[in-house]
């Protein structure tokens, strides 16, 4: 009888750590296919591409939604979130638990160029793909748009809002930290204040610190939420970031319009470039 419950016993420990191993896991995508010079994942998102219904930025020449980052939430919830949450329970004061999130991401993720990594001018990787790497590598590689998608999906685990910016030729993460004092600006997303930008890609980088090209002008951003992966066309009206300073927010619609439209032609380029090359 006593070992009748104590196999029934290691049974459910079993079935437990079966459970909590499959929430922890991570999502990659289970394969990839090449078609036309680009390469595209289970979920039919291109990752070698940010632009088009398909791009994994959905960009476009009036806005952009980042699909790429909905493969690791909702139903596809994973390792990536689940490191939010581990980090959450070990901060529960907000501010240091927003300081470890950017921590974690900082220095575990080295910056390495996709064309070093993959040998493509672009390939992006989602949430779950780069934690799995640092889970069983104690680090990764990647570049701005891997730590901002990482960083974005770690912040809604850890409880806190998050977006996605892009500007002229790069990608940070936002977070909704408006108690956060030493950010270098703040940034006002659809009217409220309080946004904090997160740029992980250098090791001595800090929560909040901003590259001068981006302070006082306009930036697109989404914030992110559980959205369906589909090749949905982005809004026709994208948010703007605006910087706050000392003299009060800065708008400007046609360069931020500019900035899009330059993006997004950037993409095919390299694409184009990509293509006489082989």
């Amino acid at each position: 009888m006593k070992r009748i419950k104590l196999l029934l016993i290691l049974i459910l420990v079993l079935v437990a750590g079966l459970t909590v191993t499959s929430y922890a896991s991570a999502t990659p995508s289970s394969g990839f296919t090449e078609a036309d010079g680009d390469v595209f994942d289970t979920w039919g998102i291109c990752r070698t591409r940010a632009s088009g219904e398909d791009g994994f930025y959905q960009l476009s020449e009036t806005g952009f939604r980042p699909v790429i980052v909905f493969e690791s939430l909702g139903e596809s919830t994973a390792l990536a979130y689940s490191l939010g949450e581990q980090i959450a329970l070990k901060y529960p004061d907000q501010l240091q638990r927003a300081e470890a999130v950017f921590h974690f991401v900082r220095d575990r993720v080295n910056y390495t160029s996709d064309i070093d990594l993959y040998k493509y001018d672009e390939f992006a990787q989602n949430a779950d793909e780069l934690a799995a790497t640092i889970d069983q590598n104690g680090v990764g590689y990647g570049d701005c748009e891997d730590s901002t998608v990482l960083l974005a999906v770690m912040y809604k685990g850890a409880g806190y809002r998050s977006a996605i910016a892009i500007g002229s030729g790069h990608t940070a993460a936002l977070v909704y930290l408006p108690d956060y004092k030493k950010a270098t600006v703040v940034f006002e997303l659809e009217g409220e204040s309080g946004w904090v930008w997160a740029e992980a890609t250098g090791r001595n980088n800090s929560l909040g610190w901003v590259p001068k090209e981006f302070i006082n002008v306009d930036v697109a951003a989404y914030e992110i939420s559980a959205e369906e992966i589909t090749p949905l066309e982005p809004p026709a009206a994208p948010s703007a970031a605006v910087t706050e300073n000392g003299k009060g927010i800065s708008s400007r619609p046609f360069p931020f319009i500019g900035v899009i439209a330059l993006l997004w032609f950037m993409s095919l380029f390299r694409r184009r470039r990509r293509r006489r090359a082989r």
